[in-house]
C-alpha cells in the first residue's frame, strides 16, 4: 500500500494558469487545450512554454521525477494537484501508449474500511498519476 503526500490549489483565470505552467522548470509533460489535439508535449525535462491563442487549458500533466502535477479545468476554475512521487517504485508504474509516446502512469490505492463490505478493509483507488515518459525502447 502506497501512502502519498499531496496538495491542491486553484487558479481562477486563464492568465494565471498559463503563468503557472510557464513557471515550471525541469519538468516533462503535456498540455491539452480545448480547441486542438494534444500537440504541446515535453518529453525531456525542460522549461515549459505554452501559449493559448484561442482555447483554454483543459488538462495538463507534468512530472520531474519527484513531483507529479495534474491540472484540470472545471467550470471557471483550474485545479492543480501536486503529489510527491519520490517514493513511487518503478514496478508500481504502468506504461500506456498515447500521444505517440509511451506514457508512464501509476495508480495509488489505499486500504479503507468500507461499510458496504461489512466494514472490512478494501483497497480503493485514490489517484492516478503521470510519472513521465518511457525513454528509449520498451522491452
Amino acid at each position: 500500500m502506497q501512502k502519498i503526500d499531496w496538495s491542491l490549489e486553484m487558479k481562477k483565470n486563464r492568465a494565471e494558469i498559463l503563468e503557472y505552467i510557464n513557471s515550471l522548470r525541469g519538468y516533462e509533460g503535456y498540455v491539452q487545450f480545448s480547441d486542438r489535439p494534444i500537440e504541446d508535449i515535453w518529453t525531456q525535462k525542460s522549461d515549459i512554454d505554452v501559449d493559448a491563442k484561442k482555447g483554454f487549458v483543459y488538462e495538463a500533466h507534468f512530472s520531474n521525477g519527484v513531483e507529479s502535477i495534474s491540472i484540470r479545468q472545471l467550470n471557471d476554475t483550474w485545479f492543480i494537484s501536486k503529489t510527491d512521487i519520490s517514493n513511487i517504485k518503478e514496478e508500481d508504474t504502468e506504461v500506456f501508449h498515447a500521444l505517440e509516446q509511451n506514457v508512464k502512469m501509476t495508480q495509488v490505492w489505499e486500504e479503507i474500511v468500507d461499510p458496504l463490505c461489512e466494514d472490512m478493509k478494501v483497497k480503493k483507488l485514490q489517484k492516478v498519476l503521470f510519472v513521465g515518459f518511457v525513454k528509449g525502447e520498451l522491452r
